[in-house]
């Protein structure tokens, strides 16, 4: 499954890889941050390391340097799977019962606010 990513103006949308002086790839790892307990992890961006011990340092390193985060997670970009856009209008119609969301129910006034 592809779908077309947008890209800038003077980008590739070619994969990147990094080719070490004796001739090894590294593959790209993409980096997860969670900024603070309870809330999700985020994507915030991509690194080339030649191991996960070695790509969990250097995510370290380069996106929480000021300790910005809780918890990093590193994932080899191969490794991430998605759906195409397409395939999301199977799932919308689990967005649309009402009776899911808290808007949907009336709140007796003896309850008080919630």
């Amino acid at each position: 499954m592809t779908y077309e990513v947008p890209v800038a103006p003077g980008e590739s949308a070619d994969i990147e890889e990094t080719i070490q002086l004796d001739g090894e790839v590294w593959p790209m790892w993409e980096v997860f941050v969670r900024a603070r307990r309870g809330i999700s992890h985020v994507h915030i961006g991509s690194l080339h390391a030649p191991d996960a011990e070695t790509a969990l340092e250097n995510a370290r390193d380069v996106y929480t340097r000021r300790g910005e985060g809780v918890s990093v997670w590193v994932v080899p970009s191969d490794q991430v799977h998605a759906f195409e856009p397409d395939a999301a209008e199977e799932y919308v119609e689990a967005n649309e019962k009402v009776y899911r969301l808290a808007t949907a129910y009336d709140i007796p006034e003896e309850v008080g606010q919630m």
